[in-house]
């Protein structure tokens, strides 16, 4: 207790009590630390914010767009070239599907897209900031 009798034991007592506070306040300290540094990118070792290697890599994409016809003369716009350990290709299909008002598909590293976009598909690609030159219509 820290009313004991024993003055001793009163000091001990407090100087725990004051160690374990600035424990606390230590790891707080750090915590606060850790979370104020910025991550940084382990590719081209700038901070994530500053980070420029998806422009990179969109910049030395080749992409591809061509125009397949597929059973019974349907026409379907093929999108392949996109890197998609670097491009959720997903998520990509999903956008253009939406921009493009049709339906397709992601598959073995190509989008395919009902019906005959391939000039809607090279804008959206513009918009997202893939260069022109790297987009070739076939």
């Amino acid at each position: 207790m820290l009313f004991s009798a024993d003055p001793q034991k009163q000091n001990i007592a407090i100087q725990l009590k004051l160690i374990f506070f600035l424990k606390l306040l230590y790891i707080a300290d750090a915590n606060s630390l850790l979370s104020v540094m910025a991550e940084v990118c382990s590719t081209c070792g700038l901070p994530k914010d500053l980070c420029v290697c998806g422009e990179i890599e969109k910049e030395q994409q080749r992409i591809r767009i061509r125009l397949e016809t597929r059973k019974f003369g349907k026409a379907t716009t093929i999108i392949d070239g996109m890197d998609d350990k670097n491009s959720n290709l997903s998520s990509i299909a999903q956008k253009l599907k939406t921009y493009c008002a049709c339906g397709g598909t992601h598959k073995n590293g190509q989008i395919m897209l009902q019906g005959d976009h391939r000039d809607r598909v090279r804008d959206f690609l513009v918009k997202m900031g893939y260069p022109q030159e790297n987009i070739e219509l076939q």
